[in-house]
């Protein structure tokens, strides 16, 4: 009972620190969902040339879909004509980040750590559509025909017309705290509960005897979230928990970039939908640009970050305790009605 007490005070403060960042992400998102559509996003990512890579990571970056949530999309982009260089692009950058990680990241692990992710999470889209454009070639492909060429967003409806103000604003607030949270809710829940444990649990001593060795502890990081499925937000917890406990930035980093871009289930898709020659394209850039990034965090900005973390972490909370609380409560009700709903067959 002991134990359970104080992994539970553990994982609470950890969701103290991110909610109130979390209900402005999600709203954010919420927003992005209602003013863009795939539609006119598909037609920016057909060829096979660096233009479509670039502008499928930046329109990866901010949108807020799981590295399962975004199978779907990435292969409708694929259907309306996208390159395989674009589509490796959108499935790398799009799950790695989100505009309420990113608001996540910047409350446990600081503003450097925060524009670093979003760099990293960019550069390895296009690194992995740059790398598709060179060694998985293929013929220009038309774009199918689409038989419903438009679909309102807050009603369906397949003809062309206009919602109030009013109706917009509901089906921001319906998609943030109702769609996206059903699908991240659970994810980043059991996030916060795998970083109290790492903080109640895992003695220093741990990390400075197994993975005191930098290249070793990255290379660990990355083996264990290539197959693991944790979203970009429910990572964070764990990657903050972890080097509370020593574990160098770097490989933390590592795992935050792996482990969201992939998971077992996008490797059996993209193998299925898009070829074998691209599953090993984007694992083998996910794999380099972790080494790469996390790596670099270390060289270059090692020293400094773990500072600023630690000043962050323990001196830096910008809000009273009483807001995060208060937004954590919030948080974790909406949770729970979206867990009791009864799901759409």
């Amino acid at each position: 009972m002991i134990i359970i007490k104080g992994i539970l005070i553990e994982s609470f403060w950890l969701l103290n620190r991110m909610s109130p960042y979390l209900l402005f992400g999600f709203f954010v998102a919420g927003i992005l969902h209602i003013l863009f559509s795939p539609e006119k996003i598909a037609k920016h990512l057909g060829g096979q040339t660096l233009k479509a890579v670039v502008k499928a990571s930046l329109i990866g970056v901010p949108l807020p879909l799981c590295s399962c949530g975004v199978i779907p999309a990435a292969l409708a982009l694929r259907k309306e004509g996208a390159s395989i260089g674009a589509v490796l692009s959108f499935l790398i950058s799009t799950p790695t980040t989100g505009i309420d990680s990113i608001f996540a990241t910047y409350s446990l692990l600081g503003p450097i750590f925060m524009i670093y992710r979003v760099i990293a999470s960019f550069v390895a889209g296009v690194f992995a559509g740059v790398m598709a454009n060179i060694f998985a070639k293929e013929p220009n492909r038309p774009k199918e025909i689409v038989t419903k060429e438009y679909q309102c967003k807050l009603c369906e409806e397949e003809k062309s017309h206009n919602h109030s103000i009013v109706d917009k604003i509901k089906g921001i607030f319906t998609y943030a705290f109702g769609d996206l949270l059903a699908d991240v809710g659970k994810w980043l829940i059991l996030g916060v509960i795998v970083g109290g444990a790492i903080t109640y649990f895992m003695p220093e001593a741990f990390i400075e005897s197994y993975l005191g060795n930098k290249w070793i502890s990255i290379i660990l990081m990355i083996a264990i979230g290539v197959p693991m499925y944790v979203c970009a937000t429910g990572s964070i917890p764990i990657a903050a928990a972890l080097m509370l406990k020593g574990l160098n930035p770097g490989a933390a980093f590592a795992f935050l970039l792996a482990g969201p871009a992939t998971n077992t289930v996008t490797v059996t898709v993209v193998a299925k939908y898009i070829g074998k020659k691209a599953v090993a394209i984007y694992l083998l850039s996910i794999c380099a640009t972790a080494i790469f990034f996390g790596a670099l965090f270390d060289q270059v900005y090692g020293t400094f970050f773990q500072a600023s973390f630690k000043e962050h972490m323990m001196h830096g909370q910008m809000l009273p305790d009483w807001f995060g609380i208060s937004c954590s409560v919030v948080l974790l009700f909406l949770i729970i009605v979206q867990f009791l709903k009864p799901r759409k067959e």
